[in-house]
């Protein structure tokens, strides 16, 4: 397994119900790529340990709920470190479209992040039902508004993974296959790369071990 040092973001994904203290106080701010791969479309995946809020990406993908007040967990993080205009364009957002559904995230400036843009992406809570195909249609719409946002760079994080519920494995395995069909059905699509970052070491595990059970080490 390849581990490569790289200037990327670290956020992890928790709901917007969460008010603890997300990042351990040593939390060393450096992201690190652990894995990379490359398709044949030339569009590459990478896993990245670190903050999501220090990427240098075009777009960060938010863990939102469909209200989009961002007041715990990851939206939190991000509205904080992004300055007030993420929480007022997300207010404008709602009033003007209503609430966010799985299929359809909605997006705002990234403010202050150095993301451009911030993709508010709503999935599924853990025994609400159908989570799975909800979880996918999330990541695809993600990837489809960064496509529209003309996009070449694209972080997310492990979503609905934190308070709601959902199993790691489970998730880590849907988020791979529906990047690799989104790069095989849309080759010719402006994204050249997607993180997915995380932070904590539980989930790190998980998804190294999907990884290296999909694409190998």
């Amino acid at each position: 397994m390849r581990r490569l040092s790289a200037s990327t973001t670290f956020r992890y994904r928790i709901p917007q119900f969460h008010r603890e203290p997300i990042l351990p106080i040593d939390f060393d701010p450096m992201n690190t790529v652990l894995v990379e791969k490359r398709f044949l479309s030339d569009q590459t995946i990478q896993i990245v340990e670190g903050d999501i809020t220090i990427e240098e990406v075009d777009a960060i993908v938010n863990a939102a709920n469909e209200y989009l007040q961002h007041g715990g967990g990851v939206a939190r993080t991000i509205a904080r470190q992004g300055g007030p205009a993420i929480q007022k364009e997300s207010e404008a957002w709602i009033q003007e479209h209503g609430h966010v559904s799985h299929t359809h995230p909605a997006w705002t400036s990234g403010g202050r992040l150095p993301a451009k843009y911030v993709i508010h992406a709503v999935g599924p809570i853990w025994g609400d039902g159908d989570e799975d195909n909800k979880l996918e249609a999330a990541v695809t719409g993600s990837l489809q508004v960064a496509d529209e946002l003309k996009c070449a760079s694209l972080a997310l994080p492990a979503i609905s993974t934190g308070i709601f519920g959902f199993p790691k494995d489970r998730a880590a395995g849907i988020i791979f296959s529906t990047i690799e069909r989104y790069f095989a059905k849309n080759s010719s699509s402006g994204l050249r790369i997607i993180k997915l970052v995380l932070y904590d070491q539980p989930t790190v595990d998980v998804f190294l071990k999907s990884w290296q059970e999909k694409w190998g080490p």
